[in-house]
């Protein structure tokens, strides 16, 4: 089904055009400890005062000062990275960049796409200028649907349809790795592991809890990493947890096999559900110290967990923390 979208739309791949470095080597194995961070848009919405509609960040590619910000935040990051000898995951500003998010506020599929290729020309120029490394660049890609409360699952089949569109398009920039980022359910995340894998690139899946620590759909992690990885051969290079505080998931995490695909926590600052921070009218940041100190608790409890990051309600004051608890004998 995959093969007949992408004919239908002409899209046709060059690979000796893109500039990768860790595509055929993700994860590069030179790090102990990776910082990624993918609280931009709560900060840009209540700190200061960016208006996002449909929570969608990449339309501030299309001015000089948007992109500015966006250059700020990776810069910033990669800052950090260096400042700490720490690796760095720069996540694109891609995260609803698909057909159905994206026509919800207005671009059709040719907009997208070149929106799509500018995020990661932009994130490659800013690695380019920096002798940071290792700097990956992860191309961040989205649910269809809401991330919490999702009107209808795909299939897998559905999934993997659906999702090649917007991958087949990064594949022909220097992205090194797709990332799903806030999936609600194992069949969605099946369908974008399988066109990464179609497409020859490396994959990361993230998904996202409630405050009992299952997906919102209700499936334990367990199971949803277990039916993905039976599923696509365990093709993803890892899972991770993301848009959740660490009180939400940490009782649910135990000494097991499935754990050990359990690679990254990109945490919340906040306690709130899901439900209570879509109706926030201020932001709730939380306590940045505490929340390093609960990631720092976890991967020491989990090594296997080499990155580290800030999700919703969180700022560089709380990867700061991160970090250094992280970094703390």
């Amino acid at each position: 089904m995959k093969r007949r979208l992408l004919w239908s739309l002409d899209i046709l791949r060059d690979w000796s055009l893109t500039m990768t470095i860790y595509r055929d080597t993700f994860p590069p194995s030179n790090a102990d400890l990776f910082l990624t961070y993918v609280g931009m848009e709560t900060d840009l919405i209540f700190n200061q005062g960016v208006d996002l509609p449909g929570f969608a960040s990449y339309p501030l590619l299309k001015t000089p000062e948007g992109r500015k910000l966006i250059e700020g935040y990776l810069k910033d990051l990669i800052a950090l990275g260096k400042e700490t000898h720490s690796g760095v995951i720069l996540e694109s500003p891609t995260w609803v960049a698909n057909r159905d998010r994206g026509a919800a506020i207005g671009y059709d599929f040719g907009e997208l796409k070149q929106l799509n290729q500018d995020a990661i020309a932009m994130m490659a120029a800013v690695r380019s200028a920096s002798d940071h490394a290792p700097t990956i660049i992860s191309a961040n890609i989205g649910p269809r649907d809401d991330a919490y409360a999702p009107d209808a699952q795909m299939s897998a089949d559905e999934a993997e349809l659906y999702h090649s569109e917007q991958v087949s398009v990064l594949a022909d920039t220097d992205v090194d790795v797709i990332s799903g980022y806030t999936l609600a359910y194992p069949s969605e995340a099946i369908g974008i592991v399988r066109t990464a894998r179609e497409f020859a690139l490396p994959v990361v899946i993230s998904f996202t809890v409630e405050t009992d620590g299952r997906l919102p759909t209700g499936a334990s992690l367990e199971d949803a990493i277990s039916e993905v990885d039976s599923a696509t051969d365990s093709y993803a290079a890892y899972y991770m947890i993301n848009c959740a505080h660490p009180e939400h998931f940490s009782g649910v995490l135990e000494d097991a096999p499935w754990m050990q695909r359990v690679r990254g926590i990109i945490a919340n600052a906040s306690r709130c559900s899901h439900a209570e921070l879509d109706n926030a009218e201020e932001l709730d940041d939380g306590n940045p110290a505490e929340l390093g100190g609960q990631l720092s608790d976890i991967r020491r409890r989990f090594p296997q967990i080499q990155v580290l990051g800030g999700c919703c309600g969180t700022d560089m004051r709380h990867m700061k923390q991160i970090v250094s608890a992280a970094r703390t004998p």
